[in-house]
């Protein structure tokens, strides 16, 4: 019988023994250094190697372009409601995006005498159940966090936060989960 307790007390230090040793080696491994944020004149140099790119070099050329040009006019023209987080009106032209677009759910708006894609993310579950019930010529009030631009669009994307028809919402962005 003792040897049978010696035996099992062996055992457990052992399989102690290699846990403890494996929850070191795990430490280990998280220590590695994260990467900070660059500083100002980091981003600056960074942002010139892109430049040079063949892709920085086409994405410059499209912003000099007419077409980018009043993109990015659409784009700055809404740039003060987007900041001030105000309501902006808005008419839906489309209940489609662009042919070979990637922007997951989205509608075409017209505001202000400009078009612009009214982009909601990827479909998950049935989050966008209520905006499938807009109808084209509806009149909507959206709040957006952000509006950006690609030489693939010829059109700026606005990101869709908060939409209401008939002063009922019908779509509100979750907060994100476990941070701002």
């Amino acid at each position: 019988m003792k040897k049978v307790i010696y035996a099992l007390i062996l055992l457990l230090v052992v399989v102690s023994g290699l846990v403890f040793a494996n929850h070191e080696i795990k430490n280990e491994a998280s220590k590695k250094p994260t990467s900070k944020p660059l500083s100002a004149a980091e981003r600056a140099a960074e942002l010139k190697r892109w430049e040079a790119t063949p892709e920085g070099i086409k994405f410059k050329e499209w912003k000099a372009s007419p077409e980018g040009k009043k993109v990015l006019d659409g784009a700055a023209k809404i740039n003060k409601h987007i900041n001030d987080s105000t309501n902006m009106e808005a008419v839906v032209t489309s209940l489609s995006l662009p042919p070979g677009s990637r922007l997951g759910f989205g509608v075409m708006v017209r505001m202000d005498g400009d078009d612009y894609i009214l982009s909601f993310g990827l479909e998950k579950s049935n989050e966008f159940q209520q905006l499938r019930s807009l109808k084209v010529n509806d009149k909507i009030i959206i709040r957006s966090r952000g509006v950006s631009y690609a030489p693939k669009y010829s059109y700026p994307i606005v990101a869709g936060d908060y939409i209401e028809r008939d002063s009922k919402i019908i779509y509100k962005r979750a907060p994100n989960k476990g941070g701002c």
